[in-house]
């Protein structure tokens, strides 16, 4: 009588432990032998990049925000000066298209994976891959053509309204916040007035309305003076100073300029002198520390002054 319930038992052990290897099989074989295709669209990323290079014009530049002949001779100028090449997968075109609409869009990787039809290990590659040019190209292409700003602007030439008010005006520096992804455990220095996670990027304009230098990496919290004041003293940054005479247009979130409103150069003579001994150095820092408060109302007055005559010649030269 034991040994017959004994061999019940072994049997239905034997059938359960069948049937959990049975099971553990499919599931096996479901998931890595005959798994459900992924990422195989018809419609790949280089169908549809060639497809929008091909098509309208405002179709392109709305998906990459870019015209195309810029497209095209910005991928050659990467071809040219740093070797960009595309794989047996993925073409050059079909690389920086992805990069451009990514950036265009704010594109996060998964989108990415489906639009394109690649893994997320390949869009992160690439995508690196064409950052890494991109901002060397930036360290040539963002810089004035002429360091020294030995010529008026034609635009300020040519119009009465700015001439000769802003003879002497090589360009104008401001700061702009742009949203930024952090890791939650480091987003309160980025968090600022805006009330999200922002990078607070200074940058130079000329009137041609060609950005002449760009410093970004700053927490949304950053000051623009802090700022200011660290492109102008690190000389890596490579910072386009005026000379004698010339100057920039700034708001009230930067220093506040002694003398008149041109001469705002010394500022930058003073903080930008490579030669500036420690104790020229520790003057200047005192006199924008101290005597900050003291010329504040004085500065403004004048400001205000200024400002009110340029307004004044701008309506009667209109």
């Amino acid at each position: 009588m034991d040994n017959s319930e004994d061999g019940e038992e072994v049997s239905q052990n034997l059938v359960y432990a069948t049937c959990v290897f049975a099971r553990m099989i499919e599931s096996y074989y479901v998931k890595y032998i005959h798994k459900t295709p992924f990422l195989n669209s018809s419609h790949t990323g280089n169908i549809w990049v060639m497809e929008l290079l091909q098509g309208n014009d405002k179709r392109f530049f709305r998906m990459f925000r870019m015209d195309k002949h810029v497209f095209y001779r910005l991928c050659s100028e990467l071809q040219n000066k740093y070797e960009f090449k595309g794989s047996k997968r993925m073409n050059v075109f079909e690389i920086l298209g992805m990069f451009l609409h990514i950036l265009g869009h704010g594109v996060v990787n998964r989108l990415a994976q489906e639009r394109f039809q690649h893994s997320g290990e390949t869009v992160n590659r690439y995508f690196s891959y064409v950052l890494d040019m991109v901002c060397n190209l930036a360290v040539e292409v963002i810089q004035p053509v002429d360091r020294e700003f030995k010529n008026i602007a034609p635009e300020i030439l040519r119009d009465s309204r700015y001439m000769p008010h802003f003879k002497d005006c090589i360009g104008a520096i401001d700061g702009v916040h742009v949203r930024a992804s952090i890791r939650h455990a480091d987003q309160i220095p980025y968090i600022g007035r805006k009330g999200m996670s922002t990078q607070n990027i200074m940058a130079a304009c000329n009137f041609d309305m060609q950005f002449i230098f760009a410093y970004a990496g700053w927490e949304g919290t950053a000051h623009d003076t802090r700022i200011f004041l660290s492109a102008i003293r690190n000389p890596e940054l490579n910072f386009p100073k005026p000379p004698n005479g010339k100057y920039y247009l700034v708001d009230a979130g930067y220093p506040q300029m002694k003398g008149r409103h041109a001469e705002s150069d010394k500022h930058f003579d003073k903080h930008g002198n490579e030669n500036a001994t420690p104790n020229e150095e520790t003057d200047i820092k005192a006199e924008t520390q101290g005597d900050h408060s003291s010329r504040h109302d004085v500065s403004a007055q004048e400001m205000e002054v200024l400002r009110n005559n340029i307004a004044a010649s701008l309506m009667n030269g209109v």
